[in-house]
């Protein structure tokens, strides 16, 4: 259906592989085009409860395919706010978890398209640069907003800077990825995990998600009475009925994301 994706949906996840393999997964205007389609698509199938960003091949994203944006041609502003703005605002704003299971090479635009997940597995074999300064640019793509807030300001400043590699374990230690795994365990676990979330309350994850962005840009005390409000929504659900019932009664809770 989708020339530059394979897309599935399997026990309430929307798998999504990124698949250009021979370019390492580069985004073109077709790309960007279909990521932004099925992403939309998932967010209002109330069969999906969770997607799941995966890629093909031995990286996960290179970034822009730059044999397509000829220097000083191109306006990188507009091809910003057309192109990749709305896929990672999509990512960061969709009331459902969204899970990256990073194979290999993360960089520029696909550095930052992972880190617009809401939980990433890597590989033992990722690796993650934010390449931009070695062609003369700054992070995009979310990329100015989301590292420093996952790494601290001084090792974002370093990453975006320096443009060098960091590899799996590192990144795992600085908190860029939520768990490294042996390279053939990945898409197993990703997808563990995403069914793990697809089956839990997900209204709930998407009231989480909305009050951690609320917070990230808010002060304390606006937190506090925007969690308030989310709460009372939260608190109307059908799976928070199931899950006090289920508590009661001492069995599984069967969320239904309503």
């Amino acid at each position: 259906m989708y020339e530059t994706l394979l897309t599935e949906t399997r026990d309430g996840v929307r798998v999504i592989t990124l698949n250009r393999p021979e370019v390492l997964n580069a985004v073109n205007a077709q790309m960007g085009q279909d990521l932004l389609h099925v992403l939309r698509e998932a967010e209002r199938d109330v069969g999906v409860r969770c997607v799941l960003l995966a890629a093909s091949g031995r990286g996960f994203c290179a970034g822009a395919d730059l044999r397509e944006q000829a220097p000083g041609q191109t306006s990188l502003g507009d091809l910003l706010r057309t192109r990749y703005n709305g896929i990672v605002q999509r990512l960061r704003t969709m009331e459902k978890p969204v899970v990256a299971a990073i194979n290999g090479v993360a960089a520029g635009a696909g550095c930052n398209l992972a880190l617009a997940a809401d939980l990433r597995i890597a590989s033992e074999r990722a690796s993650f640069i934010e390449v931009f300064t070695r062609v003369g640019l700054i992070p995009d793509s979310g990329g100015t907003w989301l590292l420093p807030r996952l790494v601290g300001l001084g090792r974002a400043l370093e990453l975006m800077f320096f443009a060098d590699p960091v590899d799996a374990a590192t990144a795992e230690r600085w908190g860029l990825v939520n768990r490294v795994v042996p390279h053939d365990d990945l898409g197993p676990l990703a997808l563990e995990w995403a069914v793990r979330l697809a089956g839990g309350p997900t209204r709930a994850y998407g009231l989480i998600k909305r009050g951690v962005n609320q917070a990230l840009a808010a002060g304390f005390s606006e937190a506090l009475e925007y969690e308030a409000s989310l709460q009372e929504i939260a608190g109307r659900t059908e799976d928070h009925r199931e899950g006090v019932a289920a508590f009661l009664a001492k069995r599984a809770p069967v969320y239904t994301g309503r």
